[in-house]
C-alpha cells in the first residue's frame, strides 16, 4: 500500500514538474510517520507538526506547517485543503510572516481537521512548496478496537421494569378498561342482532315474544299493576298496528274502537272482546281501580286469546284467498 501511494504521488508530480523532476523527487523523499516531520530541502526549512500525537475521531486534529526561507527569498504557502486524507477540513488560518535577525522569513499556516471514522489511512499527501515536492506525512490512527468474542446471544434477557404497586395498578386499570370496552361492544352487537331477529319475526311471533318478556318482569308480584296494564295493552296495540295497519299505539281507546269498527278486518266479536279488554285496563291505568293478581292473570289470558284467535283468522283468510 505504501508503494502504491508513492506511485500515485509521483504521477501527480509528473503533471506538476515534468518527468526529470519526478525521478529526482521520487528517489530522494522518504515517508514520515512521526507527529513532527522535518521536510527541509534546498535551503528551505519545513517542519510539519500535529496535535494530538494520535488521531482520535472524537477530537479535532490540528496540523501546523512552518516554513523558513533564507534572506532575500520569499515563499507562498500552499493551499492544502485537498491534500489531507482521512480528514474533513474545519478551518485554516495563517500567521503574518516573521522576519528574523539574520533576514530569514518564517511562514506559519495551521489547519483544524475533523477525523473521519473507519478510515484506513490518515495522512498529508505530498505537495509543492518553494521549488521542491515534499514527501507524504502519515499520522498514527486510532487504536484498534478489541475483537468481539463469544457466540451470538440466541435468547437475550429482556430488561423488565421493576415490579411496583404503581405498575400493577396501571396494568389492572388498563385491563379493566379493555374488558369494559369488550363487554360494551358485545352488548351492543347482541342488542342489534336481537332487534334484527325481532324485525324479521311475524306479527304474532313478535307479540308473543313481547308478552313473554313482560311476564318475566313480574310486575304484578311487586304491586306495579298500573305499569303492567300499560305494557300489556301496548303489546296488543303494537300487534294490531303491525297486522292490520291501524295506528293503535297512538290512539285513545275510543278512537281505536271507532277505527276498528270501520276496518273490515275486525269482526263484531273481536271488537267487543277488545273493548272489554281495553276498558278494564283503562280502569286500572286511569281510574285508580285496585287490581289483584287474579285480575292481572285474567287480562293476560284475554290478551293471549285475542292474539291467537286473530292470528288464526288472518292465516285462514290468507289460505282461502290463495
Amino acid at each position: 500500500m505504501f508503494l502504491s501511494g508513492i506511485l500515485e504521488e509521483c504521477a501527480g508530480l509528473y503533471r506538476w514538474l515534468g518527468a526529470p523532476a519526478v525521478l529526482v523527487a521520487c528517489c530522494a523523499v522518504p515517508a514520515f510517520g512521526a507527529v513532527s516531520a522535518d521536510l527541509s530541502k534546498n535551503g528551505v526549512t519545513l517542519v510539519i507538526s500535529a496535535s494530538p500525537d494520535r488521531v482520535d475521531v472524537a477530537r479535532d486534529f490540528e496540523v501546523t506547517v512552518k516554513a523558513t526561507v533564507p534572506a532575500g527569498r520569499t515563499l507562498t504557502m500552499p493551499d492544502l485543503r485537498d491534500r489531507f486524507r482521512g480528514f474533513s477540513v474545519a478551518e485554516d488560518f495563517s500567521d503574518e510572516p516573521v522576519v528574523g535577525e539574520d533576514g530569514s522569513t518564517t511562514y506559519v499556516s495551521s489547519w483544524r481537521l475533523v477525523p473521519k471514522p473507519c478510515e484506513k489511512v490518515y495522512k498529508l499527501a505530498p505537495f509543492v512548496i518553494a521549488d521542491f515536492y515534499t514527501a507524504p506525512v502519515y499520522f498514527d490512527g486510532p487504536d484498534a478496537r478489541e475483537p468481539v468474542t463469544g457466540g451470538i446471544e440466541v435468547d437475550p434477557k429482556k430488561d423488565m421494569p421493576p415490579l411496583s404497586w404503581k405498575l400493577v395498578r396501571t396494568c389492572a386499570l388498563a385491563l379493566l378498561a379493555l374488558a369494559a370496552v369488550i363487554v360494551g361492544i358485545w352488548w351492543t352487537v347482541k342488542k342489534i342482532m336481537q332487534k334484527v331477529r325481532e324485525h324479521r319475526m311475524s306479527p304474532i311471533e313478535r307479540a308473543m315474544l313481547e308478552l313473554d318478556r313482560l311476564l318475566k318482569k313480574g310486575l304484578p308480584g311487586r304491586g306495579r299493576y298500573k305499569d303492567f296494564y300499560v305494557e300489556l295493552t301496548m303489546v296488543v296495540r303494537r300487534y294490531i298496528q303491525r297486522r292490520h295497519d291501524v295506528r293503535a299505539p297512538n290512539l285513545t281507546t275510543d278512537e281505536f274502537l271507532r277505527a276498528a269498527s270501520e276496518n273490515p278486518a275486525f269482526t263484531r266479536e273481536a271488537i267487543a272482546e277488545l273493548k272489554q279488554f281495553l276498558e278494564s285496563a283503562d280502569m286500572v291505568k286511569f281510574a285508580g281501580v285496585e287490581a289483584t293478581p287474579e285480575m292481572a292473570d285474567s287480562a293476560t289470558d284475554k290478551a293471549k286469546g285475542y292474539l291467537t284467535a286473530d292470528s288464526r283468522q288472518v292465516a285462514g283468510a290468507g289460505r282461502r284467498a290463495s
